[in-house]
């Protein structure tokens, strides 16, 4: 089974306050993005029930195997299925640590053609069980549509407003940010307005408006994103942001992308058009 995980970016993130299971509740609009990794499962005669092997290739990962979000999917199944033995392939075009959701979208994927290889008959509700356990944002790429989400960021409302016709460009500077330490360096605190408010304004507007409170910590430390950032709006964009925790930075533009690969030569980049992805 071949399949094609996509990443995300986030339009505004706002971490409202932190829950006492440890997690934190936080307000964002998911998109999805047409960049994407490339993943497939073989079952193996000769692997016993339960048992999986992962090929990487493309872009490196580092951890173990045991650690990869795609084997995890994988063993949540066979711990209730008596799943064959698998071998996965992903070939990773999805800078990894990068605020674009790679490894989620991996797991979500796995999860959803685990379930059609093998008629495992799950509902929308139990995937999205499964994949709530395995990341906050899993979920979302099950619907893998525009959304507003909240509370763990696996919550979801319908979003409109979004304009059909933006292109989207993204650049990654290659420093691989831990969520975890990212959100130690936020103070929790309720936005003034809600971002599904916020998404009506005229993208023109967005630049004011729209925020990620993980951004000034993250520019304060690594300041080549905040340079993406301004270098991205010089070019044109309409709007500019870091996505998720970063250190990708993204940018909408209104009219055709400029050159971004001759923008950032020592850069990963990618661009495409802003564009809803359906699986």
């Amino acid at each position: 089974m071949l399949c094609f995980p996509n990443a995300k970016i986030n339009l505004g993130l706002n971490i409202i306050n932190k829950r006492p299971d440890g997690f934190h509740n936080l307000e964002t609009i998911f998109c999805p993005a047409s960049l994407c990794d490339i993943l497939e499962f073989v079952p193996e005669t000769g692997l016993k029930q339960g048992e999986c092997v992962l090929d990487v290739t493309g872009i490196n990962i580092d951890g173990a195997p045991e650690l990869n979000l795609a084997v995890k999917a994988y063993r949540s199944l066979s711990n209730d299925f008596m799943l064959p033995g698998v071998h996965i392939h992903l070939h990773k075009l999805i800078p990894p640590g990068a605020g674009l959701g790679g490894g989620s979208s991996d797991a979500a994927f796995m999860l959803k053609f685990l379930d059609k290889e093998f008629d495992l008959k799950l509902d929308e509700n139990a995937l999205s069980a499964y994949a709530s356990g395995l990341g906050s944002d899993c979920a979302f790429f099950l619907r893998n549509r525009p959304v507003f989400a909240y509370e763990r960021g696996n919550q979801f409302r319908e979003v409109s407003g979004i304009p059909e016709n933006l292109q989207l460009a993204v650049v990654n500077p290659g420093i691989h940010i831990s969520t975890a330490d990212a959100y130690r360096e936020v103070m929790p605190r309720k936005p003034l307005q809600s971002l599904e408010e916020l998404i009506k304004l005229p993208v023109a507007a967005w630049k004011d408006k729209i925020i990620n409170d993980f951004e000034p910590a993250m520019v304060s430390r690594f300041p080549v994103i905040g340079d993406i950032r301004t270098k991205l709006y010089n070019a044109g964009a309409a709007y500019a942001s870091m996505s998720g925790s970063g250190s990708s930075v993204f940018a909408l533009f209104q009219d055709k992308v400029p050159a971004i690969r001759e923008l950032f030569p020592d850069f990963f980049t990618w661009s495409g058009p802003m564009t809803e992805v359906t699986v």
